[in-house]
């Protein structure tokens, strides 16, 4: 897992947004992601941070054990 990757495919679901995604431990599954769209808009921060975990998919089930999420609008 790199950020690359984390970048690429967030941008796939959220196409106007500027993505930073750091590996907080080094190990590669200790993410931090900072994420900027419009998509979240008027929604709630819990569901801000639902949009992203939909967004990386099966990756949260393995690859990805824990993420620090930071949504702007």
């Amino acid at each position: 897992m790199t950020a690359e990757m984390i970048i690429d495919r967030l941008k796939q679901s959220f196409p106007d947004a500027t993505v930073e995604a750091s590996d907080m431990t080094g190990g590669g599954d200790h993410w931090a992601v900072k994420i900027k769209s419009k998509a979240f808009a008027n929604k709630p921060l819990v569901e801000q941070h639902q949009m992203v975990y939909k967004a990386l998919g099966e990756w949260m089930k393995k690859e990805i054990h824990a993420l620090k999420i930071e949504t702007l609008k």
